[in-house]
């Protein structure tokens, strides 16, 4: 949480009160080695979003999703302004992109 409000990705607000809050719920996972020990536990936080009418409770939905072409853009843009791509490792769900001139 405090990943995504630094990022500056999200603004909490109070909730109006006319709103209802919509429940979560939290889903575990076990990562294994190959030898079948566990490697690691995996947790995420999943909104009951089937509790939601379009219309009454939101009225549009969004999904970062990026297409091939927008890949390509990029490279051609780094290039052309000879830019160098860097990977990086990000903690959080959001897609970034480093550049170097």
């Amino acid at each position: 949480m405090n990943s995504i409000l630094s990022d500056n990705s999200m603004v909490l607000i109070d909730l109006s009160p006319d709103s209802k809050p919509i429940g979560c719920k939290w889903m575990f996972k076990k990562k294994y080695n190959i030898d079948s020990s566990i490697q690691t536990f995996k947790a995420i936080l999943v909104v009951k979003d089937f509790t939601q009418k379009k219309g009454v409770d939101y009225f549009d939905t969004y999904f970062p999703v990026i297409r091939i072409t927008s890949i390509r853009v990029l490279f051609a843009l780094t290039s052309i302004y000879k830019l160098y791509v860097y990977p990086m490792d990000v903690k959080n769900d959001f897609f970034k992109w480093r550049f170097k001139g």
